[in-house]
């Protein structure tokens, strides 16, 4: 296995509007398994998620404190966003796995962990669901592949 490509599909996996499911699919240009391209895309992916569902409320927390504009800023964000709580409290873990998981752009897992942050959804209540939903998303763009790949004269 290339290290070097191998390490460029696990940060094309955790990059916003790529993710694991546009980074299988490239994997597959660098002669990946399926199931290698899987394994790569989805470790930069989760990754990913678990690097911005932890420190989301500290950061926010350190920006308020420290800026009136920041403070202002996410007064307005909260007042604006959690007036719709009770939508996403009645629908919960199966929209927030349908948001992620459909392929087109701004959803997905990033916008997923912002989406929770905002409206005050615990990392417990949040990480299955996103990381379903990103499993289910890159199905949904690899799984084609092979076929494409066919009727297109690929390898």
């Amino acid at each position: 296995m290339d290290l070097l490509a191998a390490c460029t599909v696990i940060i094309l996996g955790a990059l916003p509007f790529f993710e694991a499911r546009y980074a299988m699919p490239a994997a597959t240009l660098y002669g990946f398994s399926p199931r290698t391209a899987f394994a790569l895309g989805m470790t930069g992916n989760i990754l990913a998620v678990i690097a911005l569902l932890l420190p989301l409320k500290p950061v926010s927390g350190w920006l308020r404190a420290g800026s009136a504009c920041m403070e202002r800023f996410f007064t307005w964000l909260f007042d604006r966003t959690r007036r719709h709580e009770g939508i996403i409290q009645k629908y919960g873990a199966p929209a927030r796995f349908l948001f992620v998981a459909m392929p087109v752009p701004v959803t997905g897992t990033w916008s997923g962990c912002a989406a929770a942050y905002v409206f005050g959804i615990p990392f417990r209540g949040t990480f299955p669901a996103i990381v379903c939903g990103a499993v289910t998303a890159a199905l949904i763009t690899t799984l084609p592949l092979p076929g494409l790949i066919h009727a297109f004269g690929g390898a």
